[in-house]
């Protein structure tokens, strides 16, 4: 009796030992399940955002990838540095960045004799060129996106450069070959020139590898973001009308200088009298001539009588 009410409670405490496990194993694999739900909403949220172009992957294919961004922001300063840093974060880095105000009106308005308020209406813009590696092109639109106001425009673009790649393989095979080919020549300036030349195509075909390996690793994103209204900007100014008027006119410096600039201006008649004295003196004897002339004619109408 004693043997079977053992037997009994280590079956009873296997069992409950058994169910244990299995709603422990129930409950870790509905927590996955929900867990698993969730990474796989985050990942259709952020595929939602981005265009399958930004992070599209094809095997033995090339891309080269760009973007063009066109919006609007609620503050061009804060966005800007928003986006410079994160490109950076990425590994990225910016090539162009022209950040500035287009003044609409700009008008003066005097609060006291001395003091004034400049009232400048403006809005901000800024046109930017950044580059950050390919495989980080959907974050970064992401992040740029969080920043709009409002979306003019997105363009993105995937380039397949697989065939151009392929033919500068084999462009740089036949460059190779070419500079074999040269080497047997007898040497002469036709050589020389032929030599020079495929030298010359060969350093072309390796920059233009270069530029392809590099834009197919770094994405290069335009970023054109502005304000939607005005902003207005109050400066405090000097009052220039009113100084303007406070030292339009002194009168006892004015007179003094009148006085002296006068004294000049009969220095220079005087000098220019002496400058002219042959002309003085011819007119003086015509003056004295005439005279006398006039004074001989009467005497000699009384004669007459």
């Amino acid at each position: 009796m004693k043997t079977t009410y053992i037997k009994l409670s280590l079956s009873a405490v296997l069992l409950l030992g058994i169910y244990s496990c299995k709603k422990g194993e129930a409950s870790v694999h509905s927590t996955e399940s929900a867990d698993y739900a969730v990474a796989d909403s985050a990942a259709v949220a952020i595929s939602d955002s981005v265009s399958s172009a930004a992070t599209m992957t094809v095997k033995d294919k090339q891309f080269i990838k760009t973007a063009d961004v066109n919006m609007e922001v609620k503050d061009v300063y804060e966005a800007t540095i928003s986006i410079e840093k994160s490109v950076q974060d990425l590994g990225g880095f910016v090539t162009h960045s022209n950040l500035h105000s287009n003044i609409i009106s700009e008008d003066t308005y005097n609060t006291s004799n001395d003091n004034a308020m400049l009232i400048k209406k403006y809005q901000t813009e800024n046109t930017m060129q950044v580059r950050v590696p390919t495989e980080k092109l959907g974050e970064l639109l992401v992040i740029i996106n969080d920043k709009k106001l409002f979306l003019n425009s997105r363009i993105i673009n995937a380039e397949d450069v697989t065939s151009n790649i392929r033919y500068a393989e084999m462009e740089g095979k036949r460059i190779k070959k070419t500079g074999e080919n040269i080497e047997q020549l007898k040497t002469n300036k036709d050589k020389v020139k032929l030599d020079n030349d495929n030298m010359a195509e060969g350093n072309l075909q390796q920059l233009a590898n270069m530029d392809t390996t590099d834009n197919i690793k770094y994405s290069t994103i335009d970023i054109y973001i502005k304000e939607p209204k005005l902003r207005i900007a109050e400066i405090a100014v000097t009052n220039t009308g009113n100084i303007d008027n406070k030292y339009k006119f002194n009168f006892i410096y004015d007179a003094k200088n009148a006085f002296v600039e006068g004294f000049y201006l009969i220095q220079k008649i005087v000098v220019g009298l002496i400058t002219i004295w042959p002309l003085l003196l011819i007119l003086g004897v015509i003056v004295y001539f005439l005279r006398k002339r006039k004074l001989t004619k009467p005497e000699h109408a009384k004669i007459q009588e």
